[in-house]
């Protein structure tokens, strides 16, 4: 198993134990609390696969990403008074995995022979796409669509990819320094509350 796939799997596991703690608090059964870390850890990805017409999906092509999910709800079940305290912890997660699958998505439709504008959507959609669809189930407000940054950091770390590309500048050194600066603008934003103007309607 490389690297990557180590990081794949890490994320999977984080993002489902992510929707099912929300879940738990909103006192979901097991099903409904399995289907949310679905919805969370591999909503992105099954988008991307569509979108692309990749098929079969990738979580259907192994199945290990299906039995991280179904780790993920008793582990979630049986320490779930610990996890709710944990906010921080799982911040610091969701933004490490949403710089990876936003590189993840960029690099797959690459490699199903798209250009950089589609790319850079894909990596968007893949980080962000799981996270809306768990939003929604949960009948919260989709973070997005709220003030602070979030898929706008995936939209500059995946530009930046492609401008360190033009340049000539290595691969590994192209999605390190991309992955660095989605972290970065996430936590920036987060800690001097920065975001996006809100659109007020004037009466």
């Amino acid at each position: 198993m490389d690297f990557i796939t180590v990081l794949d799997f890490t994320g999977v596991l984080v993002f489902a134990i992510s929707g099912i703690r929300l879940a738990a608090k909103k006192k979901f059964d097991l099903f409904g609390a399995a289907v949310i870390g679905f919805a969370t850890a591999l909503g992105g990805g099954t988008l991307r696969d569509v979108l692309l017409d990749i098929h079969p999906i990738f979580w259907m092509r192994d199945l290990r990403y299906i039995y991280l999910i179904l780790l993920a709800v008793p582990l979630t079940f049986i320490f779930r008074q610990y996890l709710v305290k944990f906010k921080t912890p799982f911040f610091l997660y969701d933004t490490i995995g949403l710089a990876l699958y936003t590189m993840i998505g960029l690099q797959k439709a690459l490699a199903a022979g798209y250009g950089p504008t589609v790319a850079i959507m894909m990596g968007m959609i893949t980080a962000v796409a799981g996270g809306v669809t768990r939003d929604v189930l949960l009948n919260e407000v989709p973070l997005i669509f709220r003030k602070e940054i979030y898929a706008t950091a995936c939209l500059a770390g995946a530009s930046l990819y492609f401008l360190l590309e033009h340049y000539n500048v290595p691969q590994v050194w192209s999605i390190s320094i991309t992955t660095i600066v989605i972290i970065t603008i996430r936590l920036l934003s987060i800690k001097y509350k920065l975001g996006l103007p809100v659109i007020k309607v004037i009466d």
